[in-house]
């Protein structure tokens, strides 16, 4: 058995369904669960038009979710044949009926509630897995539909709900395996439920987390991203075009990079995937014939020392100074005690005698972060960051990897705000002007990619 995952990208029109259709029906023999996001833009419009309803314009958002559900009628008709026209009508008809409910909803408390935030953002989940169930069969595969809400058991957080690992792999093992014996499973990502059938979802891109732990529950022999390009690379291409492809990469390293900004995975993904030791391979849909990136459990030897450049960019830098503190017992403390009940994660942590350097990416908060810290310290805040993330398993026995990282930047006029390197022996971080990332990049790829080992680079 294998998950297959498909974002969103991936299923945006009848044409995309189709070609997705054909990656799956050619690996049938290989029992797989299939893990869709919403179609397109879906979960973004059904936000937008949550936005009007609380904002008390109810007649634009039912408008909005009415030409919502006129794209994905036409789409799904057409992915799915005359022959179930009538089967996507229904589900279309039962699942917009209960997004206008919502909006409704909204509209009547004047505000988007998490608890209603989850139960609206749901439907895109939802009617996509539906519909990509009915299309797979009316191409001739045996498919089923599995709701994600009745195996994906979490708990009551909503918008960043937590999977209950147990309970949900018990779901996983008693719904989902029985039906994979003989069909294609179709189930929604993102979603869940709490014990008591409550809708919850685990967060923007929270799909591929779905799909770890389905691929965990039913035990898989692999689990497969398929998104938009061809792998994990060595640099965003967003940022930086002529990045290679990695063959391989381990756990660990997936998931630095993963968390300082590699967008292909989600940073949970590889935590279930560990945990039983499961491969994840990323993999493209357009271009299925590449092999992509495979996730393993042990180290990656490679003669590079640096696997992949990452990089984070909206970053804010907080500098909390006090000669008063000077070797205080609690100082640090009593700094991340403050971060901690505004639940505000700090990326990187410098400090000295006298000060800490710290970085955000969440500033909704920093006002009252800011006035709880200035009772202790003078503080100065430092928008329009990025953090820049060198990551590989050989960084922490290669000598003189910080030298070149420092003689590159140095050649490319890039001023360095911030460094660590220590808390995680996989990779070096540092803080530029986010105006200089491109650069930076630029060079430091240059720098550590001009040659690359045949083993682990395509």
């Amino acid at each position: 058995m294998i998950v297959m995952k498909f974002g969103g990208t991936s299923v945006e029109s009848a044409e995309a369904i189709r070609r997705v259709a054909a990656i799956v029906a050619a690996r049938v023999q290989q029992k797989p669960l299939v893990v869709v996001s919403a179609m397109g833009k879906t979960t973004n419009r059904i936000l937008a038009a949550a936005d009007k309803a609380a904002a008390g314009n109810l007649a634009d958002a039912l408008n909005s979710v009415e030409e919502l559900k006129d794209y994905t009628r036409r789409e799904a008709l057409s992915a799915a044949g005359e022959a179930s026209a009538k089967q996507v009508e229904a589900i279309l008809s039962r699942e917009f009926s209960s997004l206008e409910s919502c909006m409704e909803a909204i509209a009547q408390r004047g505000e988007l509630t998490p608890a209603l935030w989850d139960e609206a953002t749901s439907h895109g989940e939802r009617i996509s897995s539906a519909v990509v169930a009915i299309a797979f069969s009316g191409m001739g595969m045996n498919a089923a539909h599995l709701d994600a809400r009745e195996v994906l058991i979490t708990d009551s957080r909503h918008s960043q709900a937590l999977p209950l690992y147990s309970r949900a792999y018990a779901k996983f093992k008693d719904a989902a395996v029985p039906l994979l014996q003989d069909q294609v499973v179709v189930m929604g990502g993102f979603i869940g439920s709490t014990q008591d059938g409550v809708t919850t979802t685990l967060g923007r891109g929270g799909s591929d987390f779905s799909a770890a732990i389905a691929g965990a529950g039913i035990e898989a022999e692999e689990i497969q991203i398929w998104t938009d390009v061809d792998g994990m690379l060595t640099c965003d291409p967003r940022v930086v075009e002529g990045g290679k492809r990695l063959r391989a990469v381990s756990f660990a390293e997936a998931a630095e990079m993963a968390y300082f900004g590699a967008k292909v995975l989600h940073p949970a993904t590889v935590q279930p995937a560990i945990e039983k030791n499961i491969p994840v391979r990323i993999l493209n849909s357009r271009r299925p014939e590449v092999e992509g990136t495979k996730i393993v459990g042990e180290v990656v030897c490679s003669t590079n020392p640096v696997k992949s450049i990452a990089c984070k960019r909206g970053i804010t830098t907080v500098n909390v100074r006090s000669l008063r503190m000077l070797m205080a017992h609690g100082f640090l403390r009593r700094i991340f005690e403050v971060f901690d009940r505004y639940k505000t994660p700090v990326d990187m942590v410098s400090t000295s005698e006298v000060s800490v350097s710290l970085t955000i990416d969440q500033t909704h908060l920093l006002d009252e972060i800011l006035a709880e810290l200035s009772k202790i310290a003078e503080v100065t805040v430092e928008s329009q960051r990025a953090i820049v993330c060198l990551v590989g398993e050989a960084i922490r026995d290669t000598p003189g990897v910080a030298a070149r990282v420092f003689a590159a930047l140095a050649r490319a006029g890039i001023n360095v705000r911030m460094i660590s390197q220590g808390a995680s022996l996989l990779n070096i971080s540092l803080v530029v002007d986010d105006s200089q990332v491109v650069n930076a990049v630029q060079a430091l790829h240059a720098e550590f990619f001009a040659e690359t080992d045949p083993e682990v680079f395509a």
